[in-house]
């Protein structure tokens, strides 16, 4: 049986390097890609996010720009502790931004369920401007080939299930 697997770019294309994995998806949509995978750049809309998570796929893969102090351009897969999410901080939602976190709280608010969940994360180097920005630095654009592998690696291993991966950083 054909594993369901969502990919979901998450960001605003107006702030910069937060626009990540908006263009990560937009590049996968032009690649072809496993049956039962559905690629969706979310941008901001938490809600819809949160509702497709809910849809019953096996996993779910979030791209996303992720601070986590490493040099701009680092990219990161990570598969977090679920039941660590009612403990996470998460901004409140507002029109411009959208949480990963708030959007799993959402979903269990919601009675939701969801399968196994992923993060394709890529630490920023710009991602706020006084007027705005479009459009990704020379280091985390140069980081979008890198995150598309991670994430063709991680459809192959989810195929098999050849083994459970982790915190990896490339």
């Amino acid at each position: 049986m054909t594993k369901q697997i969502l990919i979901a770019g998450i960001g605003n294309i107006f702030l910069g390097d937060d626009a990540f994995g908006v263009e990560v998806t937009r590049q996968l949509l032009q690649r072809p890609l496993p049956g039962g995978v559905r690629v969706v750049d979310f941008g901001i809309r938490s809600y819809d996010l949160a509702y497709a998570i809910m849809d019953g796929y096996d996993a779910i893969i979030l791209v996303d720009a992720t601070s986590r102090g490493q040099p701009p351009g680092t990219v990161y897969l990570i598969e977090p502790d679920l039941n660590e999410t009612s403990n996470l901080e998460a901004e409140v939602l507002n029109a411009h931004s959208l949480s990963p976190v708030k959007v799993l709280q959402m979903v269990q608010s919601f009675g939701g369920q969801h399968g196994r969940l992923y993060l394709v994360g890529c630490e920023p180097a710009v991602l706020e401007t006084e007027n705005g920005e479009i459009g990704l630095s020379a280091t985390v654009q140069a980081a979008v080939p890198k995150a598309i592998e991670m994430i063709e690696s991680l459809l192959a291993d989810l195929a098999g299930e050849s083994k459970k991966p982790g915190l990896v950083e490339a």
